[in-house]
Formats: structure tokens, sequence, C-alpha cells
């Protein structure tokens, strides 16, 4: 059984910083990616980054040089460091990991909210 945790998210002021994290634990091997998405309420879920097992990384346009995404294969862990945030980050965002062995497995966390003020 896999299980993805996402914690770090709450409430903060535009303009400040959040890092969240998210643990994998269970039988989780040869992974692909893992990344976070989001989504607003009446939004569809966006990627929000997403890093690969060879440490390539992409993100949304809405979060480039504000948001950095980093991980560690071997703890089965992501993290995403978000910075000069504001009211439009407010959504719930969602670990996500893939994994690929013959086929394609993906995984997805409860996701944590991320609020930002004004």
């Amino acid at each position: 059984q896999v299980q993805l945790v996402e914690s770090g998210g709450g409430l903060v002021q535009a303009g400040g910083s959040l890092r969240l994290s998210c643990a994998a634990s269970g039988s989780i091997f040869n992974i692909v990616s893992m990344g976070w998405y989001r989504q607003a309420p009446g939004k569809q879920r966006e990627l929000v980054a997403t890093i690969t097992s060879g440490g390539s990384t992409n993100y949304g346009d809405s979060v480039k040089a504000r948001f950095i995404i980093s991980g560690d294969n071997a703890k089965k862990t992501v993290y995403l460091e978000m910075n000069s945030l504001k009211p439009e980050d407010t959504a719930v965002y969602y670990c996500n990991i893939n994994t690929w062995k013959t086929w394609k497995n993906t995984y997805w966390g409860q996701g944590t909210q991320v609020t930002v003020s004004s």
C-alpha cells in the first residue's frame, strides 16, 4: 500500500513563503517523476512543478522564478519551496509521484491547503 502525505500548508500573507513536503511510504519503486499540482475552486487542476528522477525540472508559467522544487528519490520525498506568494496561489496543493515498470503508476496525496491573504 502506497501513501503520500503532504505537509506544510497553511495561511500566509502575500509576499511570504511556505515550504511544502510530501513523503511517500509503502512499496514504491522506479520513480520516474515527482511533482506538485494545485487546484483552486472552480478551476482545473494545474501543474505547479515537476522533477524527474534525473533531476530535470519543469514549472508552470505562473510560478517560474518564485517556486523551487526539489526531491530525494531514495527518501521518496518531494519538496516545494514557495516564495513571493500571491493571493492567486491560493489552492489545494497535491503531491504526485509517477513510477514506471512495464506500466505507469500514478500516486496522489490528499492535498494540503495553501491560502495567501492580501
